[in-house]
């Protein structure tokens, strides 16, 4: 029995009428279809998109042309990774010990290893070896040897030699030894001094920067035509093109003189370089002539003339008129005497007066005596041939002498002549052969120094006047 109030539904599969407790609920029908369908249609509508070809735009050929910034777009800067600071690496450990040898008067590289702990057996297969024969044999005080070992085993020797060219001995991994000479790339490089006389060449020489072994080889280019103790003035001056000898951007060494000119009490000398196709140099002034003579006017390095070429000069140890017939030259004793000229020695012993004296025949007709010697060169005899600037002997005190200097005599035809003075024979001109060479070589030299010259005097004429 129904209640009077009691709801009543339908059952729509019968069409008869169902209570509300067991009729289903329109909201529960809503979100069962919300919550299934959503997910259908975004499944869909992506597989459509996917499906879909994308299509161009297409602009028509009649349109305007746009305008583009020729600048770069921004650019959106990305913040750098941050990484941890690395630590310094440590240097890489050399694989075996290095250790330099300098070689000092009396050392033997026998004493050298010995003495360093090095192996000697090592050293003697080295020394077999035909690239390192002769650069270890001619060894002398001051020459270095690089050395890395291990536990006293060579690894590596390793020898410069001069500027120029480097021995190279290594060990391989079956203990054999390979020697090989390699070749240190030099480079030549012009430079140009000018200096003027106001104190002694030297002095003067340096102030104009100029190194000792440059002015040693400029005085000697110029030995045979100017005394530089007794000729020189103040206001003379000399012009110098030489060459520095550089090597991995740093300078070694200076070279040759390749061009100077000096003036002498208004008299110009001028020196130009020459090396003939057999390698061997000179110097020839402008016309080809040589600058060296026969023979050099002082054949020692003096400090001065203790005794000038005399006929009535009175003897300092008989104190009698005694005829003084050469030039005393005072040095220490010791300092090396050479030859005056190419020739040949006719006498070599001691004699009462002249003390231990040395005679050398030139030619056919001149002679020269160097008396008063400490010691004779060792290796030479009566006999022997000598070349100019050859060592004879060395400066001493024996025989009839109050101090050590070298006595010099100039003969000829026996007859005693002056060496100061005496007009001396010239050395070879350039021969025919080199004539055209010669001028082709020489010419940019000669203009170089006549550039330098006029550069000098240019300077020289704007420079203020000291009132």
């Amino acid at each position: 029995m129904r209640g009077k109030n009691s709801p009543i539904r339908h059952d729509y599969s019968s069409g008869s009428a169902l209570p509300d407790s067991s009729r289903p609920s329109f909201q529960k029908y809503f979100w069962f279809a919300a919550g299934l369908g959503l997910p259908m249609l975004v499944v869909w509508f992506a597989t459509s998109l996917r499906d879909k070809p994308i299509e161009t735009p297409v602009v028509a050929a009649d349109a305007a042309p746009q305008m583009v910034s020729a600048e770069p777009a921004p650019q959106v800067m990305q913040p750098a990774a941050v990484t941890p600071a690395l630590a310094d690496p440590e240097p890489p450990v050399p694989a075996f010990d290095a250790l330099k040898l300098t070689i000092k008067s009396g050392d033997t590289l026998d004493q050298l290893f010995r003495r360093n702990q090095l192996s000697v057996a090592d050293l003697m297969t080295i020394a077999t070896l035909d690239s390192a024969k002769e650069p270890l044999r001619m060894l002398r005080p001051g020459d270095e040897l690089m050395i890395e070992h291990d536990e006293g085993r060579v690894m590596r020797l390793t020898r410069h030699i001069g500027i120029q060219q480097t021995l190279q001995v290594t060990r391989d991994d079956a203990g054999q030894f390979a020697a090989s000479l390699e070749e240190r790339p030099v480079e030549y490089r012009q430079v140009r001094r000018h200096g003027v006389i106001t104190d002694s060449l030297f002095v003067s020489a340096a102030a104009a920067n100029l190194s000792d072994k440059v002015i040693m080889n400029l005085a000697g280019i110029f030995a045979w035509d100017i005394d530089f103790v007794y000729d020189i003035r103040v206001g003379d001056e000399f012009y110098v093109i030489y060459e520095e000898l550089w090597q991995d951007g740093q300078r070694v060494d200076d070279g040759e003189i390749v061009a100077a000119e000096f003036v002498n009490q208004g008299e110009s000398f001028k020196a130009l370089r020459y090396v003939k196709p057999d390698g061997r140099s000179d110097y020839f002034d402008d016309s080809g002539r040589s600058v060296r003579k026969a023979f050099v006017r002082a054949p020692v390095d003096f400090r001065r003339i203790s005794s000038e070429f005399n006929p009535n000069r009175r003897h300092p140890v008989l104190n009698t008129i005694r005829a003084h017939r050469g030039v005393d030259y005072a040095a220490k004793t010791g300092t090396p005497i050479m030859a005056a000229g190419d020739g040949k020695i006719i006498t070599r012993e001691r004699q009462r007066g002249y003390g231990n004296v040395v005679v050398l025949q030139h030619g056919g007709n001149i002679t020269t005596l160097y008396a008063h010697m400490n010691a004779f060169r060792r290796g030479q005899k009566v006999g022997s041939r000598i070349k100019q600037g050859q060592i004879i002997g060395y400066v001493g005190a024996t025989g009839l002498v109050t101090g050590a200097h070298l006595h010099y005599e100039y003969r000829i035809n026996g007859v005693h002549r002056n060496p100061r003075t005496v007009n001396l024979p010239e050395a070879e001109p350039i021969a025919d052969a080199y004539r055209e060479d010669f001028d082709k070589v020489t010419a940019p030299l000669l203009a170089a120094l006549e550039d330098f010259k006029r550069l000098k005097l240019a300077e020289s004429e704007r420079a203020p006047t000291a009132l």
